[in-house]
This record gives C-alpha cells, sequence and structure tokens, in this order.
C-alpha cells in the first residue's frame, strides 16, 4: 500500500504558472476590479478631469483655450449672476429637501401601517418617480401656464374667487416656489420608499418595550424610530441633496433660469454659460464650483453614519 501511495505521489500533475496565478488572490482582486475601474476611470474620472482643467483655461466652441490659472474663477467671484445662481440653488436644495423629508418620512409612516391595497398605494406612490423628468417638467409647464393653467382655470371660473390668471413663472419668487413644488412632487417617491425599506427594519419588539414602559406614540417615534432610522436617514438625505443641487432638467425644461435669471441654479447656468453661450472655461468653472457643496454633503452622510456605529454592535467614536 506504501509503494502504490508513493507511485501515485510521484505521478500527480502539478498546477501549471497560469493555474497558480489564477488561484493568487491578488491577482484575482484585480481581475475582478479591472472592469469596474476601466467603467469609472472612462465615463467619471475623465470627464471630471477633463471638467476641472477647462476651469482653468479659456477654451470656447470651436476654439482650443490656453491656461489662465484661476481667472475663470476671479470673474465668477464679480458676477452677480453667478451669485444669485448660488443663492437661488441654496434655497432650491433647502426648501426642497426639507419638504421632501418631511412629507417623504410621513408618508413612509403611513404606508408602514396596516392597510388596504398597500401594495398598489406604494406602486402608485412610485409614479411620480419613474415618470421621465423631461415628461413631468413638461406637465408641470402646463399647468404653470398664464394662460391655460389649471389651477387658475380652477379659481378663476369654477370657483370664482380671482378676476385674474396666476402668474407663477412671471416673477422670481412664484417661480421659484413653483419649481420647488415640482421637485417636492418628483422627490417623494424615493423618500418614502427608502424610508419605509429602514422602518419595516426595526424589530417590533422595540416598540412593544416601550409600550410596556407606558411611552407614548410622539415618544416612540422620537426614541426608537429616529434612532434607528439614523443610518437610512443619512444616506437618504446625502443623495436627495445630491440630486437636488445638481438638478438641471426640471429646471431648464420649465424656466430656462427666467425670469431675468431669476430661477438659474449652478447647473443651469453652467449649461448657458458653457454650450449655448460657447464659454466652455466659464462653464466648466461654474460646474467645479459646485464640488464643495457636494463634498460638504458627503461628509455629512458619513459622519451621521459613524455616529451610530452602536447600532452594530460597536462604541461610538
Amino acid at each position: 500500500m506504501t509503494s502504490v501511495a508513493e507511485s501515485l505521489g510521484k505521478t500527480s500533475v502539478q498546477p501549471g504558472p497560469i493555474a497558480r496565478l489564477f488561484d493568487w488572490k491578488p491577482f484575482l482582486i484585480v481581475i475582478c476590479l479591472l472592469p469596474a475601474v476601466g467603467l469609472l476611470t472612462v465615463f467619471l474620472t475623465y470627464p471630471l478631469g477633463l471638467g476641472v482643467w477647462l476651469s482653468f483655461t479659456d477654451t470656447k466652441i470651436g476654439r482650443d483655450g490656453f491656461f489662465v490659472g484661476l481667472e475663470n474663477f476671479a470673474s465668477l467671484a464679480r458676477d452677480p449672476i453667478f451669485w444669485l445662481s448660488v443663492f437661488n440653488t441654496i434655497v432650491y436644495t433647502a426648501l426642497a429637501t426639507v419638504l421632501k423629508f418631511g412629507l417623504g418620512l410621513w408618508l413612509a409612516l403611513l404606508l408602514n401601517e396596516y392597510m388596504p391595497f398597500k401594495a398598489l398605494i406604494r406602486a402608485i406612490v412610485l409614479v411620480p418617480w419613474i415618470v421621465p423628468t423631461v415628461l413631468s417638467a413638461m406637465a408641470f409647464w402646463w399647468i404653470y401656464d398664464p394662460q391655460f393653467s389649471i389651477i387658475s382655470y380652477f379659481f378663476k371660473d369654477v370657483v370664482p374667487i380671482r378676476e385674474q390668471n396666476f402668474d407663477f413663472l412671471g416673477e422670481p419668487w412664484p417661480a421659484r416656489l413653483s419649481l420647488i413644488a415640482a421637485n417636492v412632487w418628483r422627490g417623494i417617491p424615493f423618500v418614502a420608499i427608502s424610508l419605509l425599506a429602514g422602518l419595516q427594519t426595526i424589530s417590533p419588539s422595540l416598540y412593544e418595550a416601550a409600550m410596556l414602559d407606558g411611552a407614548t406614540g410622539w415618544q416612540r417615534f422620537r426614541y426608537v424610530t429616529v434612532p434607528m432610522l439614523m443610518p437610512v436617514l443619512a444616506v437618504v438625505l446625502t443623495f436627495s441633496v445630491i440630486f437636488t443641487f445638481t438638478d438641471f432638467q426640471l429646471v431648464y425644461a420649465i424656466t430656462r433660469g427666467g425670469p431675468n435669471n431669476a430661477t438659474h441654479l449652478m447647473a443651469t447656468l453652467a449649461f448657458q454659460r458653457g454650450i449655448p453661450g460657447g464659454q466652455l472655461g466659464e462653464g466648466a468653472a461654474i460646474a467645479v464650483a459646485m464640488i464643495p457643496f457636494l463634498v460638504a454633503a458627503t461628509l455629512i452622510s458619513y459622519f451621521g453614519l459613524a455616529r451610530r456605529k452602536w447600532q452594530q454592535g460597536e462604541s461610538n467614536d
């Protein structure tokens, strides 16, 4: 038996260099990550790097530019329209995010309770998020139309409490608030469904223990729901802020920055200066100026998640 085993061991085939290479974990990690790295490089790193480079040049459409350093940013610092777009973007993002979160959380709490036709209601709630943005923008543009608005028709003809039509998009603040309303309508489903998923991960035993301790509904929400939902809230808040801050389609399709640049966001102003205006360097500089705000939103999410480490059995740092 020993001689047979020794002979079999001597004749066993050793793995070749290619087989040993594919058994080497670092090589497998590189091979598996290579497609993702390639896609990120082509569709993310290169466009971002090119945009940053253009922001330091005076490139125009049809003409190569030269390196001008911080000249584009210095010009933007003296541009009142740019600062108006910054103001509009901050107001638009802040108000829309607060409204989306308030209404989305309320809707998520309702959908988390037992109700008939719950699946159908959830599907209906997703409709504003599923509908293409441009199609939604066209619908709201028709709703806000100064002559054919359904809202003006209702309050002027059906319930005659006004003599003139509403001018939603003709004045700065009504136009800003109209855009915020359209963004809230589109964004509530994303917030509601995301928070609903987080609510369904909370153990019912926590609520039962709180009820046995005599906690009211508000106390259960404050001391059980909110702390356990905080990681999901942080992530959803970050995505909501990023989506709202970089919103382009909805605003450009409804107002194109009007009236008199009153509704220009940084994204729409960057497009207007860079493509129709032909100033690629200046448009890229406006887009690059958005990066610090987006980094700040990401950091808020990171620290929000870090504060909840105890939920994974770790201590807070």
